[in-house]
């Protein structure tokens, strides 16, 4: 279920995401998004599953994506870009299954990722992330089977691990990868995440590094 990455796959993520990172775009649609260029994964999930809070993890920044209580806030796509060189960037996508939110909302979001998903050459990865506390619902369900339709490749990441006791953690890794063998489009991998430890932060670093050097050879 989880690997471990060799150790210059974990410094190569040390040294990409200890760069400088910024925001550089919010695409609130289809027609609003930036050039392509480089390479692109972008962070899918539900409504207060901890995007941008693992997206601060990631980088080692406590405030490059906001962060609230509030399910729904982020309702655009947001383009973080990388150092220079590595030309790369990472996507703040909006969050889904946020039953408060307007219908004509919802829709508008729903319709936007999925023309995203269809649309982007530069797409490398959707890291689809699952609350390790709750696991896979109907509504992820129904998101990865639009993955698989638009055969993007994803990968499930678990987060909020350290909320989570150690047996139970294994079962919903286990339950996980069990859930993602019947999907096509699944990185068979699951990784598991805590962005408040920093847990698995450095193996979805090397991760990364390893998309990137395969996707550029």
């Amino acid at each position: 279920m989880t690997t471990e990455p060799d150790a210059g796959l974990i410094e190569q993520g040390r040294k990409l995401f200890a760069g400088d990172w910024r925001f550089i775009w919010a695409s609130p649609s289809i027609e609003t998004l930036p050039p392509m260029a480089g390479l692109e994964v972008a962070f899918a999930g539900r409504s207060n599953v901890g995007k941008s809070s693992l997206i601060n993890a990631l980088t080692g920044r406590s405030n490059l994506a906001r962060t609230s209580h509030t399910p729904g806030r982020t309702q655009e796509l947001i383009f973080f870009e990388g150092p220079e060189k590595a030309n790369f960037r990472l996507v703040d996508m909006p969050g889904y299954g946020y039953a408060s939110a307007p219908k004509t909302q919802v829709a508008s979001w729903t319709a936007l990722i999925h023309k995203y998903l269809l649309g982007r050459a530069t797409l490398a990865r959707v890291y689809v992330l699952i609350d390790a506390r709750h696991g896979i619902k109907d509504v992820d369900q129904e998101v990865l089977k639009t993955l698989d339709k638009s055969a993007v490749s994803y990968q499930v990441v678990l987060t909020k691990a350290d909320q989570v006791k150690a047996a139970a953690l294994q079962s919903m890794m286990a339950d996980t990868s069990a859930a993602l063998a019947k999907h096509p489009a699944a990185f068979p991998e699951v990784l598991v995440t805590s962005s408040r430890s920093g847990g698995g932060m450095p193996e979805l670093r090397a991760a990364m590094v390893r998309l990137i050097e395969e996707r550029r050879r």
